[in-house]
Formats: structure tokens, C-alpha cells, sequence
């Protein structure tokens, strides 16, 4: 809606930070994945405790990447 309401394309003025916002997307993207499929999996009621250990480990290290990429990127 904001390229129809403004006619340009989004951040046409802002070469650098389409890039940057493009090379954050390729990191954070598999990283959301990987999250979804260990929170999946957590569901999952035949898991042994080791098992929902290693889950939960998963889905906390994806989302501190997660984190990180966007804290580098403001």
C-alpha cells in the first residue's frame, strides 16, 4: 500500500539499506524455520526429556540470532 500511496518503490533514495535489509533477511529467515520446526516438534508428547531439552535449546540459540540480526541492522 505505501508504494501505491507513494509511487517509488521502497527505499529507491536507500541503496545501502536495501542491501543490508536483504542480507538480514537470508540470515533470519532459516533461522525462523529452524525455530518453527523445533517448536513443532516440542508438541510432540513422545519427545524424551532429552529430546524437549535439545528442542528448547534450539529455539532459544535460533531466536537469539534472530535478535541479534535485527540489533545489528538498527
Amino acid at each position: 500500500m505505501l508504494r501505491d500511496l507513494s509511487g517509488e518503490e521502497l527505499l529507491s533514495g536507500n541503496a545501502m539499506s536495501k542491501v543490508s535489509i536483504s542480507i538480514r533477511e537470508n540470515i533470519v529467515l532459516p533461522l525462523i524455520a529452524i525455530q518453527q520446526f523445533a517448536m513443532q516438534r516440542l508438541q510432540d508428547e513422545k519427545l524424551s526429556a532429552k529430546e524437549v531439552e535439545t528442542y528448547q535449546h534450539l529455539v532459544l540459540r535460533a531466536m537469539f540470532g534472530i535478535i541479534n540480526a535485527a540489533r545489528n541492522a538498527a
